[in-house]
């Protein structure tokens, strides 16, 4: 599965390792001082994009020097430089994209990138689009049925609509399972569920949910 890594400029400290993706020979794009935290981990991204207004002159001299492509956008621009970086990971021809340094930061920054993997992922059915970070990993699931594979690292799996209200929401494989259950605004019914199974579903007749799989540690 070609994966393109995408690392943007939230707060370092959550974004966890990047062995697992090094090790499965990932793409990577740094957006601005996303960059930066790619390069001191000994990794060069294919491509460097932003405004890089969160970099020193210093810092953005190295980015130059270190990567091959490197695009640089005024700050006065219509789309974050995660989106920019989404652009650019799209033309790579990706199965699989993973935003990191999209969490633990800023709300609005956090909002921003959850609403931009939201219109992503509708208008690219057959890429795997995700945010993750050291706690978490979210998802948007459209009408369908999806399996997901239980993890040591996350305990928990939480359901929210997205839009619409989800229509007939089936969990099989979870410590509370639901048949044809309807998820709504302002529901908690459907946080901290736990896989018990290797092989979990999800099935929505219709609706499109964000599912945040979490640990505590």
């Amino acid at each position: 599965m070609k994966t393109v890594v995408i690392c943007s400029g939230g707060p370092q400290s959550v974004i966890g390792s990047l062995d697992e993706f090094v090790q499965q020979e990932a793409l990577f794009i740094g957006a601005d001082r996303g960059t930066m935290y790619l390069l001191d981990r000994g990794i060069v991204p294919t491509i460097a994009v932003g405004d890089f207004d969160s970099v020193t002159s210093i810092e953005y001299d190295t980015i130059q020097a270190m990567c091959e492509i490197v695009k640089r956008f005024n700050c006065e621009k219509d789309e974050t430089d995660t989106e920019l970086a989404v652009r650019e990971a799209l033309t790579l021809q990706p199965e699989r994209v993973i935003l990191l340094g999209v969490t633990g930061g800023r709300l609005d920054h956090m909002q921003s990138a959850l609403h931009l993997l939201y219109r992503i992922q509708l208008e690219n059915p057959t890429i795997h689009f995700s945010i993750s970070d050291q706690f978490n990993e979210i998802r948007i699931l459209t009408a369908g049925e999806h399996a997901i594979q239980r993890e040591q690292k996350f305990q928990y799996c939480s359901f929210y609509m997205m839009g619409e209200s989800i229509c007939e929401l089936t969990l099989r494989g979870f410590k509370y399972d639901v048949t044809n259950a309807l998820l709504s605004t302002g529901t908690t019914k459907f946080t901290s569920n736990q896989p018990v199974e290797e092989v979990c579903t999800i099935s929505i007749h219709k609706g499109i949910c964000l599912m945040v799989r979490s640990s505590d540690s």
